[in-house]
């Protein structure tokens, strides 16, 4: 029995030497196992992950270039109504700060996607302000063309109550030359004073004349005006002065809209019939030999004209 152990023991230590390395064995391969499931786990992980990274980039990209057409299309964007138009600017700028918020954030998944949200939300507005401005448009050719037509119609009344006011012009210019009284059997005549003014003798010399007498007839004027009325007589020296007294304003008058001095002034009362008139005319120095010119006037209207040439 005791020889029997001793042959025993060793052979079991060489049964158990050679199974100790398959042992090692078996766990060394385990274990590379188990850390090249690891390794092929982590690259699966890290290869996900640079997808996941590939696909934010490219919706980032795509965020970008859905900004940068969001922008041109806005631009497009233009509108009279102040208020509108304040606010499509204030939508530009908002893109012009999403933008920057899409390269700033260009890894972060969940911003890219917010910002995806957020341009879509801004097309929709946008979407809704060409709606508006279109609707606007279309009504501001409508008012347009209601202007059109109000201001054609309110030019026809203006082109009507012009006629109108030159046919009523046109008639009063008839009716006033029609009213101006005519004047005709005009004489003038030199007058020498005699017996201290009391005898009045014609003459044609200048140096012995002291004033012109001047006689013409009104004719009938059924349409003038009629009752008391100042009738001028104006002369012209022939040394081209205008004969008058005194010249200030008591002797100045109005005559085919300008202003003159008078020589002579006679005031009658005019009943629409002929009239015989009379007109005395002074100067403030001796009489000239030569022509003078001699206007009647009524009413600021030059009615009559001769002459009278003292030698």
């Amino acid at each position: 029995m005791e020889g029997t152990n001793t042959t025993q023991q060793p052979e079991e230590k060489k049964r158990r030497g050679g199974i100790i390395p398959w042992i090692l064995f078996a766990l060394s391969l385990g274990g590379n196992a188990f850390l090249f499931f690891k390794f092929s786990e982590e690259q699966k992980r890290v290869n996900e992950q640079i997808e996941i990274v590939k696909t934010v980039y490219v919706e980032r990209d795509n965020v970008k270039n859905d900004l940068m057409k969001l922008k041109d299309e806005y631009a497009t964007l233009q509108t009279n109504d102040a208020t509108l138009q304040a606010d499509i600017e204030a939508k530009k700028l908002q893109i012009e700060e999403l933008l920057k918020d899409a390269e700033k954030h260009k890894g972060d998944a969940y911003y890219i996607s917010k910002l995806k949200k957020e341009t879509e939300t801004l097309r929709l507005i946008m979407q809704g302000y060409v709606r508006t401005i279109d609707s606007l448009n279309t009504l501001n050719q409508k008012l347009i063309v209601e202007k059109n037509e109000i201001t054609g119609e309110l030019n026809k009344e203006k082109t009507k109550t012009s006629q109108l006011d030159k046919d009523k012009q046109d008639l009063q210019a008839t009716i006033n030359k029609g009213s101006i009284l005519t004047c005709f059997s005009i004489t003038a005549t030199g007058i020498n004073l005699k017996s201290g003014g009391k005898k009045q003798v014609p003459t044609s010399k200048a140096k012995r004349s002291d004033l012109i007498k001047v006689s013409f007839s009104l004719g009938e004027n059924k349409i003038a005006r009629s009752g008391s009325k100042d009738v001028y007589v104006r002369i012209i020296t022939p040394d081209g002065k205008e004969m008058a007294k005194s010249y200030d304003d008591n002797y100045k008058f109005i005559f085919n809209n300008s202003a003159g001095y008078y020589a002579g002034k006679t005031n009658i009362n005019y009943n629409n019939a002929e009239i015989g008139v009379t007109t005395t005319c002074e100067g403030n120095s001796p009489l000239l030999p030569g022509k003078y010119m001699i206007e009647i006037t009524s009413d600021g209207a030059v009615i009559g004209q001769t002459t009278l040439t003292l030698d």
